[in-house]
């Protein structure tokens, strides 16, 4: 009767139990024994490396001519392994098959490795890209910039030709009166009297007339202002 009232609450449990459900862990009559997978292909890859090397070629040569030597040459009750060396052969093909799996193991985490760094360079090539790609940017933003600023050279050669100019147009303001007077004095046909010329000429004209005669000088001399007109010339010395 406890047996069919157990079954039947199993049943209805598993009828209650949806899909949805995760199922209940199963104790295990024997637990499986536990690797660590890191330590397990440290040891797998310094196998691999200690079979790459010329040492192993060396322990395994002598291995081999010992063996055969003594089943050769060492009497009949101590051979263990007689002609044709069969044990010697299931040795080698049981070291050969634990050898293959453990440098595939190696060559494995060997790939997972090369695949890390691959992606680790090609990370780091996009950046370099990147950052490359940014410079040359900032470059060409430069080169437009440094187009509007003035430089040294630029300013030099700007002074010069505005020097040049101002050059220039002194020479062509000192070069007009010059032409306008030659064009008048050609129009006229007479040459313009000069001041030093008149002044000499009313001195002699002076010194001739009689003494109670007024002078051609004071004559046409201009009244100044604040000065009669009829004032008697005052007669010279």
């Amino acid at each position: 009767m406890a047996e069919s009232n157990r079954h039947r609450e199993k049943r209805e449990r598993q009828e209650r139990v949806g899909l949805d459900t995760p199922r209940e862990a199963r104790r295990q009559l024997l637990s499986r024994p536990q690797l660590d997978p890191d330590a397990f292909g440290r040891a797998s890859e310094k196998f691999a490396r200690f079979m790459g090397t010329g040492r192993f070629l060396v322990y395994m040569t002598a291995f081999v001519v010992v063996w055969v030597a003594w089943n050769v040459f060492a009497p009949e009750s101590r051979r263990f392994d007689p002609y044709s060396f069969t044990f010697l052969t299931l040795v080698l093909s049981l070291q050969a098959s634990y050898a293959a799996p453990l440098i595939l193991l190696a060559q494995n985490r060997q790939d997972d490795r090369d695949r890390v760094l691959n992606e680790q360079d090609r990370s780091r090539d996009e950046r370099g890209l990147a950052d490359t790609e940014y410079l040359t940017r900032e470059v060409a933003a430069l080169r437009i910039a440094l187009r509007e600023v003035a430089t040294r050279d630029f300013v030099r050669s700007e002074l010069r030709s505005v020097l040049e100019e101002l050059r220039e147009e002194d020479a062509a303001e000192g070069d007009k009166p010059k032409r306008k007077q030659g064009k008048k004095r050609k129009r006229q046909g007479e040459p313009v009297p000069d001041e030093a010329d008149a002044v000499h000429e009313t001195l002699v004209h002076a010194s001739t007339a009689p003494l109670d005669q007024p002078q051609d000088s004071q004559r046409n001399l201009p009244e100044d202002d604040g000065v009669p007109a009829d004032r008697e010339a005052v007669p010279p010395r």
